[in-house]
């Protein structure tokens, strides 16, 4: 999603000409990057998703669950410590999980993302220290 939204912001600004003055970047590649990343879908743990070595992903294959979310040790599991700690709006996902169902939250998000709900912004507003400035 955050991959879709800088394609698209890329594509109407129209970066191509940095290319031209800064020899190093090779927009096409870039371009290419973004495309793969727009167009990219997480399989998810037990269909293949993620690194290998993931101590998630071998968790949640051992547990046959789709998802970390759906685990019931989620909130004190020692392998979703990091998601805690850097996204905590992820605790509020997993409740969500645990009150609709995985299926009706994927559909949730999925409207939410057709209805133009900003990742960024919602990150921003989740993870970030609100600074107020005067007026002087």
């Amino acid at each position: 999603m955050m991959a879709g939204e800088f394609k698209r912001l890329v594509d109407t600004v129209r970066y191509d000409w940095v290319s031209s003055f800064v020899k190093s970047f090779d927009y096409k590649e870039f371009r290419k990057g973004l495309e793969w990343f727009a167009d990219s879908q997480c399989p998810m743990c037990l269909n293949g998703g993620g690194p290998p070595s993931c101590p998630n992903r071998k968790c949640a294959s051992e547990k046959k669950l789709e998802s970390c979310l759906l685990c019931n040790d989620y909130a004190v599991c020692k392998n979703t410590e990091y998601h805690r700690d850097y996204y905590p709006f992820v605790v509020e996902n997993h409740n969500r999980v645990k009150q609709v169902g995985f299926q009706k939250y994927l559909e949730e998000e999925e409207e939410r993302a057709k209805a133009g709900v900003d990742l960024m912004g919602h990150l921003e507003r989740r993870c970030c220290k609100v600074i107020k400035l005067e007026n002087t």
